[in-house]
């Protein structure tokens, strides 16, 4: 193998990741307390110290990657990305190729894959030969039956997975072939390449396969941080994730009006609900559930009803708080339950909306978000439409 000083690394990480849900982008999100980022910068490091590693980050991510590294940038480059990952990946080539005495390979790397490992590493820089143009990437075979569609989901055809692979980072290419590759890419073709490897087949440049690792996930979607999580809880001896389940319970007054607010939604009604703030009893029963999840007390212990400044607030900055107080503990949300119990409004027309309300503010999947109603059969103060009254749960995964 070359040299591991004659390698550089391009960690790409100026995407949104709005797939992973969460509070903000994937890379800057906590796998067991440890920003996935952070996990992915030290791997390169324990593999090679003396490497100059290039991190290409979004133009509003400073303070994030900042705190996600905690303050110590140390010798990494930081580079602002451009509009699209082959761009964000050629401005990182660029900063390599500025340096007085450019390193001979390079590694491009995904910060949304924490996991690579040093003998990863080790097979994809010992496939590249010191004067070959041949780019090299990690990849593992399709296992799957694969099956083809049309528009209407019914199968055409059952496509043979001989020969077929799933792609990873990092992928190795001699320095100034893959920065010119990617030159000619933006001058002459609109297309956006789904990777670096792609660039090097449209030029015609040849691209070898080496053994990848099932353990070198790509963090694309919620479930794969949970079952990141597990993995990590497994690896550190502890077979059961720290699940909890948060309880929460409101209720309003209900008093002459023309509106009703609930888990987020204006719905026109002849009364409304009483209170400090707008009185959202679906969203404030979610926040008292999961501020359960982290012992942080309830609602009112955080937004004090005698203070002012809360009078005729949005209930989503009570919500947004909770969440981001779960995500500062570690934990991850994976499910929300609101039951609203009144008499009217009708709540069946406007359960989808509210359902993506929540998920919004929450920062969830849609399908991860139940909201349900039932009346109480005109017996009591809620069957005397007096009052509306909000049960929810809340479930979040945290580090064992």
């Amino acid at each position: 193998m070359q040299h591991k000083s004659n390698f550089a690394v391009v960690i790409v990480a100026a995407g949104r990741g709005e797939r992973a849900g969460g509070d903000g982008p994937k890379q800057y999100q906590r796998l067991s307390g440890i920003p996935v980022i952070a996990r992915s910068l030290k791997a390169f490091h324990a593999w090679c110290e003396d490497c100059t590693i290039v991190i290409v980050r979004h133009a509003d991510d400073e303070d994030l990657l900042e705190t996600a590294l905690g303050g110590d940038i140390g010798d990494v480059m930081v580079v602002v990305g451009g509009a699209t990952r082959q761009a964000s990946v050629r401005r990182g080539l660029h900063a390599l190729r500025r340096m007085d005495n450019p390193p001979g390979h390079v590694l491009i790397h995904d910060a949304a894959r924490p996991f690579v490992s040093p003998e990863l590493l080790d097979t994809v820089a010992n496939a590249i030969g010191a004067d070959s143009q041949t780019g090299v990437i990690p990849a593992l075979p399709v296992s799957e039956t694969l099956k083809a569609a049309g528009v209407d989901g019914l199968i055409e055809r059952t496509v043979s997975r001989d020969g077929l692979y799933r792609a990873q980072t990092p992928q190795a290419f001699p320095l100034d072939t893959i920065s010119a590759v990617h030159d000619r890419a933006a001058d002459e073709h609109d297309f956006e390449f789904t990777d670096d490897a792609s660039l090097y087949e449209w030029a015609s440049l040849p691209v070898r396969i080496v053994p990848g690792e099932a353990r070198n996930v790509k963090l694309t979607y919620p479930d794969d941080f949970v079952e990141a999580e597990r993995m990590l809880n497994s690896e550190a001896g502890t077979a059961l994730p720290d699940v909890r389940v948060g309880h929460g319970y409101d209720t309003h007054q209900l008093v002459s009006g023309d509106r009703v607010i609930l888990c987020g939604i204006e719905i026109a009604h002849d009364r409304q609900l009483s209170g400090h703030s707008d009185a959202d009893v679906g969203y404030h029963a979610l926040t008292d559930a999961l501020l359960a999840t982290v012992g942080a007390g309830d609602i009112g212990s955080h937004f004090p009803p005698s203070d002012p400044q809360w009078k005729g607030a949005s209930s989503d900055i009570f919500l947004d708080h909770a969440a981001k107080l779960v995500r500062d503990a570690g934990g991850r949300i994976t499910h929300c339950d609101v039951t609203i119990v009144c008499e009217a409004p009708k709540i069946g027309p406007h359960r989808d909306a509210m359902r993506a309300a929540i998920a919004h503010v929450v920062g969830i999947e849609l399908e991860r978000v139940s909201v349900k109603a039932t009346t109480n059969e005109k017996i009591g103060f809620v069957g005397r439409q007096e009052g509306i009254v909000a049960l929810a749960t809340a479930t979040a995964v945290f580090p064992a």
